[in-house]
């Protein structure tokens, strides 16, 4: 499996804009999807975006579309989540996952379909 660091996290107002990465720690990430999930505090963890192993495909939860966008860096091995437009209710820790199996279409988004898993990044919103 592969390691997966994310940063880019921190204290900012509404309407401000931040960008998570997620470094791997080994070449193989390119063979891997990458999504981001999130999770606030008693809540679930819930499914962000997800990004194909050539990046041309991604796909986003609704509550995000059109503010949030992720991309791939194959040469520095780091995916982006590029997060505009932030609103109080988009504070959670941040994670990225990988997972090397399946196709883009029978890839989940459920936290269980993946097992390579960051240590999260914090993102605070203040209104």
């Amino acid at each position: 499996q592969v390691q997966l660091v994310e940063s880019g996290g921190g204290l900012v107002q509404a309407g401000g804009s931040l960008r998570l990465s997620c470094a791997a720690s080994s070449v193989t990430f390119r063979y891997y999807f990458i999504a981001w999930f999130r999770q606030a505090p008693g809540k679930e963890r819930e499914f962000v975006a997800i990004i194909s192993r050539t990046g041309f495909r991604t796909d986003y939860a609704d509550s995000v579309k059109g503010r949030f966008t992720t991309s791939r860096d194959h040469d520095n091995n780091t995916v982006y989540l590029q997060i505009n437009g932030l609103k109080p209710e988009d504070t959670a820790v941040y994670y990225c996952a990988g997972k090397g199996t399946d196709t883009w279409y029978d890839v989940g988004r459920s936290p269980a379909d993946f097992g390579s898993w960051g240590q999260g990044t914090q993102v605070t919103v203040s209104s």
